[in-house]
């Protein structure tokens, strides 16, 4: 069962290491055996104030062999992927596995789960982006910021990157497949200054294909704006409100949630939705689909980590819990199958369902009407056992559904499962720059510390 790449020089040094680490294997008395070889390449420039400050290359590539001997695993990895090196590292996977105690749900996955046709998603756009090329969008991008407003004072700087990852995985099934992928980027961070306060914001574009990034001035604009909104940020006195949490940062809530349904969390009894499938954990007109399948997806793959096929599936219906997140070797631990997980979620869609069109962000301010809107969040005070949730916040106040005042140096808290049923409303600006996608999230009330 081979699927190939479109015939390259990288992709054929790929797929050669691979067959080659398998069949050392079978070689030397492994009862299954996988590979993964990858090669990746990328271009990242940093300009600050108009000047160069880093230019960085990138190439490696590496070849990752496990070997089973029944249910012995031994598993090891090199960077050579020259013949000689490859039966090498097999050699030392399986002395590894000779001396490893024997694990009951260890093994490769299932052969009726593997991906039997690769769906062309269009993931590769190299982009021909030489340093001199890179540096001159840097630098437009941080002008164009830089003019957006005369308190606009200083730069933590504006970058470019390029990067370009093949991968080509095989098992002792005989399956062998690869795929090439890209994802480029334009980021700028700058500061604002209004007597002795500074302040500063960011923002960023990311896609598969370069064509599809914003313009480079768009994003420094948008830098410049942000950090000039953020002037004259308060604290507020400790209390409880409803928190709108922008697109960016409701992506983290969620990721949280993937975290909490996927199979080592799950297995390992470390998790604050524990055995929570079939059980009701958002209001009712939350919706979450996973669709692995989007063309140019930043989160699309044709098929997981362990040669899975990846599949459209509902992980939310009604705000019930449909499905966990699952590898093959979680799924055994829990007595079900792969989900296609293995390495992550493909695409997760977060919406409201059941409403006559979804909310704008102006529109969720407004039912909002009294509470603070999250722009920035800070730490990592998130316990994945209890769901107990702290971090530090910025953003700003907001009275009557307008914004009064910026805010900073402000906690907001609560705990996941309470603020995921809390959620009032998703909004329809949904940010498609990541694995997850969704709109701004409307919590019904958190704690709010501050002075």
């Amino acid at each position: 069962m081979q699927h190939g790449l479109e015939p390259n020089a990288s992709a054929n040094t790929l797929q050669d290491a691979v067959r080659c680490a398998l069949a050392q294997a079978a070689r030397l008395g492994a009862s299954q055996a996988e590979a993964d070889a990858s090669i990746g390449q990328g271009l990242g420039v940093t300009v600050r104030l108009g000047e160069v400050e880093t230019i960085e290359y990138q190439r490696d590539r590496g070849l990752a062999v496990t070997v089973y001997f029944g249910k012995r695993k031994g598993a090891a990895s090199t960077a050579d992927l020259s013949p000689e090196a490859v039966c090498s590292i097999v050699a030392k996977a399986c002395a590894i596995a000779r001396f490893t105690a024997e694990d009951p749900y260890a093994g490769l996955i299932e052969p009726e789960a593997l991906a039997r046709e690769i769906p062309e998603l269009d993931l590769d756009y190299p982009w021909a982006l030489a340093a001199e090329e890179a540096i001159g969008i840097a630098r437009r991008c941080e002008r164009a910021g830089m003019d957006v407003d005369a308190r606009i004072t200083n730069s933590e700087g504006a970058s470019v990157g390029s990067q370009r990852h093949t991968g080509v995985y095989g098992n002792s099934y005989g399956f062998i497949a690869g795929f090439s992928a890209t994802s480029h980027s334009i980021s700028c961070s700058l500061i604002a200054q209004h007597g002795n306060e500074m302040q500063r914001d960011y923002w960023y574009t990311s896609a598969r294909d370069a064509l599809d990034l914003q313009t480079p001035e768009a994003i420094g604009v948008q830098a410049g704006r942000r950090a000039c909104a953020r002037l004259g940020a308060r604290k507020l006195s400790t209390r409880r409100a409803p928190v709108l949490f922008a697109p960016e940062m409701a992506r983290g809530l969620f990721q949280h949630f993937i975290g909490a349904i996927s199979g080592p969390s799950q297995y390992r009894k470390a998790s604050f939705l524990l055995d929570s499938l079939g059980q009701r954990v958002f209001p009712q007109f939350v919706r979450m689909s996973e669709r692995p399948h989007i063309p140019k997806g930043l989160g699309s793959a044709p098929f997981d980590a362990e040669g899975a096929a990846t599949l459209d599936r509902e992980l939310v219906e009604q705000g019930v819990l449909r499905g966990y997140v699952l590898g093959s070797y979680s799924a055994r631990r829990l007595g079900l199958k792969t989900t296609g997980n293995a390495g992550g979620i493909h695409n997760l869609l977060v919406a409201a369902e059941g409403t006559e069109g979804a909310d704008s962000r102006e529109a969720l301010l407004r039912q909002m009407g009294r509470g603070l809107w999250v722009t920035e969040l800070m730490g990592q005070g998130v316990n994945g056992v209890t769901g107990d949730y702290s971090r530090g916040a910025s953003g700003f106040w907001v009275e009557d559904g307008a914004i009064v005042h910026p805010v900073h140096e402000v906690t907001i808290a609560g705990n996941l499962r309470e603020m995921y049923g809390n959620i009032v409303a998703i909004g329809n600006d949904v940010d498609v720059r990541g694995t997850i996608r969704s709109g701004s999230v409307l919590v019904g009330e958190m704690t709010i510390a501050g002075e």
